[in-house]
C-alpha cells in the first residue's frame, strides 16, 4: 500500500479507471471488474461526471455504476473514491456555483456523501486561480470533499494554484493527474514531475497504458483496425510506438507476465504513486494488480527509456 501525501489515504499502488463502464463495460460487468479489483485487494477507484459522455452523450454513468456498486456492497468505507468537475457539457467550467452544484451531482450519483479526492479536470481560464483556491478550500471545509488534486492545468497555471494555496494557507492540492506513459513522458518529464516533488503531491497519471497500445495486443497499425479505442490510441502513432510495444513484449516474456504489467511496472519505477488504468473486463485486472511486485532491472528500465526516447522530447 501507498499513502498519498499529506493525507490519511492508504491506496494500492494501482488506481482503477472506470471511463470504460457504460462504454464498453456494462452494469454487470462493471460490477465483476469492481468486485474482483477489491478482491484482489485494490481499493482505489477513479471516475469522473464526465464519464463517458463519448458514448452516451450525457456522462455521470460511471459514477452511477459506482454509486449502485457501492451500495450493494456495502463498503464505502473500504474504497477511497476519487472523482473530477469541469469536464462535463451540461456542467462546465470552475466557477463556485457550478463547481458546487456539480458536486452535489456526482455526490447523488455515487450514494455518498464525501468524495476522498476531488479533482479540478480541466482549467477554466475564465475564472482566476485565486478563485479556484478559494471554492477548494470551500469545499473541504464543507466536509463533502476530503481532498483536492488538480489535472489537466498547463504546468504555470498549476504551479500558480498550488503557490497561491500554500501562501494564503488554503487547501492545498495532494494529488495531481496528467498522462503520462512510455508512450507520452515529456509533459511529466518536463514539467508536472517537477511540481508534484517541489509541493509533494502524489502523481497518478492517466492513459498509462496509451489506450490500449502499451498492452501488447495491438502490434501494427493495421491491428487497431475495428478496436473500440482506435480513436484514442491512433493519437499516439509514430515511428518509434511499436518499437517500445516490441521492447515490452520482450522484457514481459523473459519475466512471464504481461506487457501492461511492465509498462505499468516502469511508471511505479519513475516515482509515479499509481498509475490509472481501467479494464473493461475481469480478464484484464490480473496483469495491471500485477505491477506493483513487478521489479525491473537497471537494464530494463533503461532499454524502455530508450526506446521510448523520442516521447521524451517536447513537441
Amino acid at each position: 500500500m501507498t499513502l498519498i501525501p499529506r493525507t490519511d489515504l492508504d491506496v494500492f499502488p494501482l488506481n482503477l479507471g472506470t471511463n470504460t463502464f457504460g462504454w464498453t463495460s456494462d452494469r454487470e460487468t462493471s460490477f465483476a471488474v469492481l468486485d474482483a479489483f477489491v478482491a484482489a485487494g485494490g481499493n482505489f477507484i477513479d471516475t469522473a461526471d464526465l464519464y463517458s459522455v463519448w458514448a452516451d452523450g450525457t456522462g455521470g454513468v460511471s459514477e452511477q455504476i459506482i454509486g449502485e456498486w457501492l451500495a450493494a456492497r456495502g463498503n464505502r468505507a473500504d474504497v477511497v473514491i476519487a472523482t473530477k468537475v469541469g469536464g462535463l457539457p451540461t456542467r462546465p467550467g470552475l466557477s463556485q456555483e457550478n463547481v458546487t452544484a456539480a458536486l452535489e451531482d456526482s455526490l447523488r450519483r455515487l450514494q455518498t456523501d464525501h468524495v476522498d479526492l476531488y479533482y479540478f479536470h480541466y482549467d477554466d481560464e475564465n475564472v482566476s486561480i485565486a478563485d479556484q483556491v478559494r471554492t477548494a478550500h470551500a469545499l473541504v471545509e464543507s466536509g463533502k470533499v476530503r481532498h483536492i488534486a488538480l489535472s489537466n492545468h498547463s504546468p504555470e497555471r498549476m504551479r500558480e494554484w498550488f503557490e497561491t494555496a500554500s501562501r494564503e494557507g488554503l487547501t492545498v492540492p495532494v494529488a495531481i493527474q496528467p498522462q503520462y506513459s512510455l508512450l507520452h513522458r515529456a509533459d511529466v518529464e518536463q514539467g508536472y514531475g517537477a511540481i508534484a516533488a517541489e509541493f509533494d503531491a502524489a502523481l497518478l497519471p492517466y492513459f498509462s497504458l496509451a489506450s490500449g497500445l502499451l498492452t501488447g495486443k495491438y502490434r501494427t497499425a493495421e491491428d487497431l483496425e475495428g478496436a473500440a479505442r482506435k480513436d484514442f490510441a491512433s493519437g499516439y502513432l509514430g515511428d518509434a510506438t511499436f518499437g517500445v510495444v516490441d521492447a515490452l513484449v520482450e522484457i514481459a516474456e523473459a519475466h512471464r507476465t504481461a506487457p501492461a504489467t511492465v509498462a505499468l511496472a516502469w511508471l511505479l519505477a519513475k516515482g509515479v504513486t499509481a498509475p490509472i488504468a481501467s479494464a473493461s473486463r475481469v480478464e484484464q485486472l490480473p496483469a495491471l494488480m500485477a505491477a506493483p511486485s513487478l521489479a525491473l532491472t537497471e537494464d530494463e528500465i533503461a532499454r524502455l527509456d530508450a526506446a521510448s526516447e523520442s516521447y521524451a522530447q517536447a513537441a
